[in-house]
């Protein structure tokens, strides 16, 4: 897991990749230097002395102004991507490989002039004249290429504070972490845990978010020790320094290795947390619900994207939560969230936010109803699929009427009834803006098993 904390904080850091063009410029700018007082490059730079150190000290005093400029646009972005729509939407700015490139150019280019600048000699100065004609043309070189990036950054910019880019961006990811995980865990029926209380309780080190497990190297390690390992908090999920961490069965093997193979850190990541891009996505649109915004566009915008997760996950059989070693023994067990829990975060908080907006009840409909149909094709159990998604279209239904809206009581989820395979399920849908008239709609689901 350090490995992988280490790979997220490069990820997310502005500095990495300017470090990383500044030190290939110090590396450029002392070869081309040497190749230019070994060979006679008659094709490049014809000025003298003078010339290049005039074009050079122009060169670096316009790219820290340069620089500065971006740095300055770069801040008052996150600053407004924070108001105006979620402080989790940071991330995708500070990963940003284009914004990341755009300082390492421009910082480059200062550091390539200085350091070309220091070399130029006038005929009085020790040594002899000596003008690095290469190495200025190929400071002219950098000074095009920042001036054309300059440019693509500004449109970079101003694209990347729309509604559409931020949410496409962060559902992206979460496609990506779904395929990760959803298509190369274990998916059979959970075993039982060993009966009885562990033989060791771990508790965390020290606090911070859960934000992924070395699932492999805990196995490795249960089964060296002939233990197994249950991780108590979920991915994701904030955990007191002295909190439980790990419950160990069957072994009192030295916690320390097992402790390494769990991510703690500062916040959530979608590495193994795809929940994370719809908390972001959710957040983002109570915001535009909010009557400070008062945008329910912008929630529409971020119902959709979710509405295409969803319908991934519909079609996916979920992991078990548990790992097993070669021989089929039960080593590791963690929590996993349910199709219940993305169905809840989906649609509980925008449906509270935004029951007074007509666009949003109309979309929770159609996201529903297109849900309804596509859950009952999973490999997984179609009636438990499709009764919590029915559960959340009446409570959404419920909440137009501007009824109080809370969690779902027994209630309602024994009321949340399928219909045998090829019979009309009847979803009901009705309020103020369909003339108070409460409309039962069917739906004619088939289910096959895979």
């Amino acid at each position: 897991m350090r490995f992988f904390d280490l790979r997220e904080r490069l990820r997310g850091g502005l500095w990495f990749i300017p470090t990383m063009c500044v030190l290939s410029a110090v590396a450029m700018a002392v070869l081309l230097i040497r190749l230019d007082g070994r060979y006679d490059f008659s094709f490049t730079f014809k000025g003298g002395p003078d010339s290049a150190q005039t074009f050079l000290s122009t060169v670096s005093s316009s790219m820290i102004t340069f620089t500065g400029l971006v740095f300055t646009i770069t801040i008052v972005v996150l600053q407004l991507a924070s108001q105006q729509f979620s402080p989790r939407v940071l991330r995708t700015f500070l990963r940003d490989r284009h914004s990341q490139l755009a300082l390492g150019i421009f910082t480059a280019t200062f550091t390539y002039s200085l350091i070309v600048l220091r070399s130029v000699r006038s005929e009085e100065a020790a040594g002899g004249q000596f003008v690095p004609a290469l190495a200025v043309t190929f400071a002219f070189a950098l000074v095009m290429l920042s001036l054309a990036l300059f440019v693509d950054y500004i449109h970079h910019i101003a694209q990347s504070i729309r509604v559409p880019t931020i949410t496409h961006s962060v559902s992206d990811e979460t496609r990506s972490a779904i395929s990760d995980i959803y298509d190369h865990e274990h998916t059979a029926a959970p075993v039982p845990l060993p009966q009885g209380l562990p033989r060791r309780v771990v508790p965390a080190p020290r606090r911070g978010v859960i934000t992924g497990l070395d699932r492999d190297r805990l196995v490795s390690l249960a089964q060296a020790a002939d233990a197994v390992v249950e991780v108590v908090p979920a991915i994701g999920d904030y955990v007191p320094q002295g909190a439980p961490l790990l419950n160990i069965y069957g072994s009192t093997a030295d916690p320390a290795a097992f402790v390494d193979a769990v991510g703690i850190g500062l916040e959530r990541t979608m590495q193994q947390d795809p929940a994370f891009g719809f908390r972001q996505l959710v957040d983002v649109a109570e915001r535009g619900l909010s009557p400070a915004v008062n945008d329910p566009t912008t929630a529409i915008q971020c119902l959709d994207e979710i509405h295409d997760l969803l319908r991934r996950l519909a079609v996916r059989a979920f992991p078990s939560g548990q790992r097993f070693d070669d021989s089929g023994e039960l080593r590791l067990s963690f929590p996993v969230t349910s199709w219940e829990g993305y169905v809840d975060l989906s649609f509980d908080e925008i449906r509270q936010y935004g029951r007074a907006s007509i666009q949003v009840h109309r979309r929770l409909r159609s996201i529903i109803m297109d849900l309804l149909s596509s859950a009952g094709r999973t490999s997984r159990s179609p009636a438990q699929a499709v009764t919590h998604v029915g559960r959340s279209g009446r409570i959404a239904s419920r909440s137009r009427r501007g009824s109080r809206v809370g969690p779902p009581t027994r209630r309602a989820r024994a009321r949340g009834h399928l219909a045998p395979s090829g019979q009309p399920f009847q979803f009901v849908y009705g309020g103020p803006g369909l003339g108070g008239i409460r409309r039962r709609i069917p739906v004619t689901l088939s289910f096959e098993r895979s």
